[in-house]
Formats: structure tokens, sequence, C-alpha cells
């Protein structure tokens, strides 16, 4: 089961997600830009985004329990958050990886296409990925 976060997530993605604070985390919520993932009743992943240059639908956080990744979770949950995006009259959407992450050839591989970089001091390159959706 895929559906937005709600408060009673709440201490579940705290514990999980220490890449946001807990007042962005609440924010988030309140903006219905966190989905969630459940497995027989088990919370097992989420995703998170949020608006680049306010108008661009960009994944920050696609995210499973261990013993939950390469079974396909990702690209059901990720589907799903496009068919959404889709549904709220966005045409494309953005995410990003470090380019020493497995994860570039996941996003590669569901259509997404490289379309930029950004390098950080004492970072690997990060690597800015597309995707049209209509």
């Amino acid at each position: 089961m895929i559906r937005y976060a709600n408060e009673t997530d709440l201490e579940i993605l705290k514990e999980y997600d220490n890449h946001i604070s807990e007042k962005e985390l609440r924010n988030s919520i309140k903006l219905k830009r966190i989905l969630v993932m459940f497995s027989n009743g088990k919370f097992i992943g989420w995703l998170r985004f949020n608006l680049f240059w306010d108008e661009i639908p960009f994944m920050n956080m696609l995210y499973f329990l261990e013993e939950y990744r390469g079974k396909g979770y990702g690209k059901q949950l990720v589907d799903y958050w496009e068919k959404e995006m889709l549904k709220n009259n966005y045409q494309k959407v953005l995410t990003s990886t470090l380019s020493n992450e497995q994860a570039q050839f996941f996003y590669r591989k569901n259509g997404y296409v490289d379309c930029g970089t950004l390098l950080l001091p004492n970072e690997p390159l990060e690597i800015i990925f597309l995707k049209s959706l209509i």
C-alpha cells in the first residue's frame, strides 16, 4: 500500500530520515510531499519530494529498509509518485544521486536522463536526472 504520509507516520519517519529537521518533516507531511509504502501492514520505505524552482517536482529521498531493497518496491513507489505528479499537472520531474551510488542505474533504467551535475567541495559529483511525464 502506498499513501501520503500523515502525522501518525512522523515517529517512524523521524527514526529513519535524518536528512531533514523535524520541523521540515512536519511541513513536508502537511504539504503532502511524502509518500509512505507498506507491505503486509509493515512500513518499508518512503519517497520525499519538493519543488525545484517552485515548479518542478524534485525527488529528494527514496529510501527502503534494508530487507526490502532490490525487490521492485522502488519502481512501484516511483511509478506511483510520477502518476501523482502528472495528475497534478506537472509535465516533468527531477531527482539526483551521487556518482558513487548505484541509484544512478535505477533512475536511468526507469526513464530518467542525465541533465546536469553539481560539484560541492569534498563531495562526489551529484548527477541530476530529468524525466518527462508526457
